[in-house]
């Protein structure tokens, strides 16, 4: 076995979570991560507490669309709920053996289910909310040959980019990361502007959130939730975005009153407005973030590492997660990347990065 593999898993039981004696840890990923799984399995075991396993095999979540009722379709998983609320750790690790499994699907009923599927999604993300006493969460990269297809790169190569992405010292980062989130807490007015960009947004009042590997590994960026009619102007992402096997690219996006009143994509415009139609506030943005993280040194099609891409920032239409204010709810938050290598942040008057470089 790979030794990383176990780093990893020490790492994750360890720093991300601290997990505590006799409590119950849920660990949940693909068969891809089977090595994984079992390393965290075993770090669980030797902290004292309970680990409880959840495998996703290939070929289930296409048959469920393909064949399941209505009322199969719409049922609400309320065991898997009462699962969670007797957990405290919630590990899900990110791997696939399709990125394009679900590419023939009819995205209106990927959006019905995810609609049902909110509250766990809602239960799992804003875990993060310490004020809601719910449990801890860690979402986490893994290496496996179809994200390693989707990033263009060998598996030996996609797995030393993912190792050296997640195995760096995150105490050490983190206090970097903090001061980044520090001149976010302090500014007012975000201003986007350059190349392919000009949005306008405010942040009054709202929590800046560093990630610092403890709800996502790899960490590595900064986020907020802009004030919901605030975001006025345009911006064209430079990078693609694979959604539940449905590829959207070349997407622009103009705003009014935060919400989103043109778009237009060079690839899956359909999936795009499926996704803007899944409810009335799908159409306003919900996190505003920027990437970090120098150790990812390219992008990769995953955006548990595309988004902390150094020199990047992202937008995510829909739900704006609690631990930074809330004030949008909706059944998705979709992340896209945009490229900032010709374009400037500017906060309160004052560019705080250009062309990718920070200048605080």
């Amino acid at each position: 076995m790979d030794p990383r593999i176990r780093k990893l898993a020490q790492q994750t039981i360890r720093y991300s979570l601290n997990v505590k004696p006799g409590t119950n840890v849920i660990i949940s990923g693909g068969e891809e991560a089977r090595e994984f799984i079992i390393e965290l399995y075993k770090a669980v075991i030797l902290r004292r507490a309970f680990p409880i396993v959840m495998v996703q095999l290939c070929g289930i979540q296409d048959f469920f669309y393909k064949h399941a009722s209505d009322e199969q379709l719409k049922k609400f998983p309320d065991i898997l709920m009462h699962q969670l609320e007797q957990s405290s750790y919630y590990i899900g690790i990110n791997t696939t053996s399709n990125t394009k499994e679900l590419s023939a699907i009819d995205p209106k009923k990927i959006m019905t289910r995810r609609k049902i599927m909110k509250p766990i999604g809602d239960y799992i993300v804003n875990s993060a909310d310490k004020k809601a006493g719910w449990m801890k969460r860690v979402t986490i990269g893994f290496p496996c040959p179809a994200l390693a297809q989707e990033a263009g790169m060998s598996l030996s190569d996609y797995e030393q980019f993912v190792f050296s992405a997640c195995l760096i010292d995150w105490k050490k980062f983190g206090k970097r990361l903090d001061k980044i989130c520090s001149v976010f807490e302090k500014g007012k007015f975000v201003h986007l502007l350059g190349a392919g960009v000009d949005l306008r947004f405010s942040i009054a009042g709202k929590n800046c959130v560093a990630d610092k590997g403890e709800e996502n590994m790899p960490g590595g960026e900064v986020f907020m939730a802009p004030v919901r009619e605030s975001v006025e102007g345009f911006i064209a992402f430079d990078y693609p975005r694979i959604i539940q096997g449905n590829k959207i690219s070349g997407v622009r996006l103009e705003f009014s009153k935060g919400k989103v009143v043109s778009y237009s994509a060079q690839e899956g415009e359909n999936f795009l407005a499926a996704l803007l139609a899944t409810d009335e506030n799908a159409n306003y943005v919900g996190e505003f973030g920027v990437g970090c993280n120098a150790f990812i040194k390219k992008y990769t099609n995953d955006l548990l590492f595309d988004e902390k891409l150094d020199g990047t920032i992202h937008l995510a239409l829909g739900m704006a997660y609690t631990q930074n204010g809330g004030g949008n709810d909706s059944a998705i938050h979709v992340d896209i990347v945009k490229d900032m290598k010709q374009a400037q942040i500017i906060l309160d008057g004052k560019i705080i990065q250009d062309k990718g470089k920070w200048k605080i």
